[in-house]
């Protein structure tokens, strides 16, 4: 029987997309109050985890490796949006005024970072993969990592604010704390 292949990277953080893709899915099609919190706070759990996994040891890895570095500095400009409104989300609910609007914009701005990391040939995960970075031996960190987070923040209850690393002179404050469930 042959040996299983171990998981890359790439993988692992293309699962992820298709999860929070998932869950914004069924965000659109939800109704109920108290569903639509519960949902918002796994879509924030989720892109918190992989934000933070993909700063602090994909991108790492793929600097000074792949052709396109500029594609770095967009990704994380682009977490740092998003970052704003997961704060904006979190402190808030589903009875507050925009809140549809700011998932459904926090939804796109996703779909238009994740387009460009998986696009085919230009993409940040085509060229890291074409510059010969380690995906195996990342995939094991980026998992360990996020289990690591995971458990972090069943823990504390609660999200910790999300942290921008592009955006100068600003602090995002969550309203309240939230508790997860």
């Amino acid at each position: 029987m042959p040996a299983k292949q171990k998981p890359d990277a790439i993988a692992l953080l293309k699962a992820d997309h298709r999860k929070v893709e998932g869950l914004f899915e069924k965000f659109e099609h939800t109704r109920d109050e108290a569903r639509k919190k519960a949902l918002v706070l796994e879509i924030c759990t989720e892109l918190c985890v992989h934000a933070t996994i993909e700063e602090e040891i994909f991108y790492p890895a793929c600097k000074g490796e792949i052709e396109e570095e500029d594609l770095l500095d967009e990704a994380y400009v682009e977490h740092d949006g998003a970052k704003v409104l997961i704060s904006e989300l979190l402190g808030s609910g589903p009875s507050i005024e925009f809140y549809d609007a700011k998932v459904k914009v926090l939804s796109e701005m996703i779909k238009h970072h994740v387009k460009e990391e998986e696009a085919r040939s230009e993409g940040l995960f085509a060229q890291a993969k074409a510059a010969g970075v380690d995906m195996v031996e990342l995939a094991e960190r980026l998992d360990s990592r996020k289990q690591e987070l995971l458990a972090d923040f069943k823990r504390r209850s609660k999200l910790p604010p999300p942290e921008t690393r592009s955006f100068t002179g600003h602090e995002l404050v969550q309203g309240r704390p939230v508790t997860m469930t």
